[in-house]
C-alpha cells in the first residue's frame, strides 16, 4: 500500500480507516443521551470541562423536569444548579442553560436553530458546541474541534494550527462536508482509546503505518525521530 505524504493524502486515508473501525453515523456514534435537538444542546453544554459518562448521569433528571426551552427558560435558578451540580461549573453552566433556553424561545419560536450563525448567538454556544449540534442533530455539515482532535490532526500531520477554528477550518478544507461530523467524533474515539495524550498505543494503531508521529516518546511528545518526519510533506 502507498503511504499518503501529503496532509491531505493522510487526511482521507485517516477517514476512510477510521470508518472502518467506528462505523456508524454521527448520530450513532455521540456518547451523549438525548431525544432531540434540544436536549443535545444542553447535554453538550453540560459537558465542557466534564465526562460524557457524567453528563448522561446528569441529564436524565435535568430532561424530566424541564424538557424543552419552554420550562427550562423559566426554571428556578437554584433548581438547575441542584441538578446539574455533579457536572461543575454549575453556575455558570445554568446560566448558559437558562439563557440559552429563554434564546430558543424568545428569539426562534422554541426550535433549535441549524444555522451557525444563529446558533452562536445562543448563551454558552460556541464554534465546538455549534458543529456538535448540525453534525449530530441536523445531519449538516459541521466539524467539532477538541482536544482530540487537535491532538490527533496535529500527531498526524494534517495542520500546524493550533487555534480550534483555524484547525477547524484547515481540516473543512480536507473532508468532504457530508463527512465532517462522523470524522470528528471518529477521533475523538480513537484519541480516547488509542491516540492518547500521555500514553499513545501507537503499536495498536491502525493509522501508525502513515502517522507521523507513530514512534512517541513516555510523555506522549514526539521523539527526536518522529520530529523529523513531521517536516512539511514533499
Amino acid at each position: 500500500m502507498v503511504r499518503p505524504r501529503t496532509p491531505a493524502g493522510r487526511a482521507r486515508e485517516t477517514n476512510a480507516r477510521l470508518a472502518r473501525l467506528y462505523p456508524g453515523t454521527a448520530a450513532e456514534l455521540c456518547a451523549l443521551d438525548h431525544a432531540d435537538a434540544f436536549q443535545l444542546l444542553a447535554a453538550t453544554i453540560l459537558s465542557a470541562q466534564c465526562t460524557d459518562e457524567r453528563v448522561n448521569l446528569t441529564t436524565p433528571a435535568l430532561f424530566a423536569r424541564f424538557p424543552d426551552a419552554e420550562s427550562l427558560a423559566d426554571a428556578p435558578i437554584d433548581a438547575v444548579e441542584a441538578l446539574i451540580r455533579p457536572t461543575g461549573f454549575f453556575r455558570a453552566k445554568t446560566r448558559s442553560l437558562v439563557g440559552m433556553a429563554r434564546g430558543v424561545r424568545d428569539r426562534f419560536d422554541g426550535v433549535v436553530p441549524t444555522r451557525m450563525e444563529d446558533l452562536v448567538t445562543l448563551p454558552g454556544v460556541g464554534r465546538k458546541t455549534a458543529n456538535v449540534l448540525r453534525s449530530v442533530a441536523f445531519d449538516l455539515p459541521g466539524l467539532p474541534v477538541d482536544t482530540h482532535v487537535q491532538r490527533l490532526s496535529a500527531r498526524l500531520g494534517l495542520t500546524t494550527e493550533v487555534d480550534p477554528v483555524k484547525v477547524e477550518h484547515v481540516l473543512n478544507s480536507m473532508v468532504p462536508a457530508a463527512s465532517r461530523g462522523v470524522f470528528s467524533l471518529r477521533l475523538i474515539l480513537h484519541g480516547r482509546a488509542v491516540c492518547r495524550a500521555r500514553s499513545p498505543r501507537c503499536t495498536e494503531c491502525v493509522l501508525a503505518d502513515f502517522c507521523p508521529s507513530a514512534s512517541l516518546g513516555s510523555n506522549g511528545a514526539p521523539t527526536r525521530a518522529s520530529r523529523r518526519v513531521t517536516s512539511p510533506a514533499r
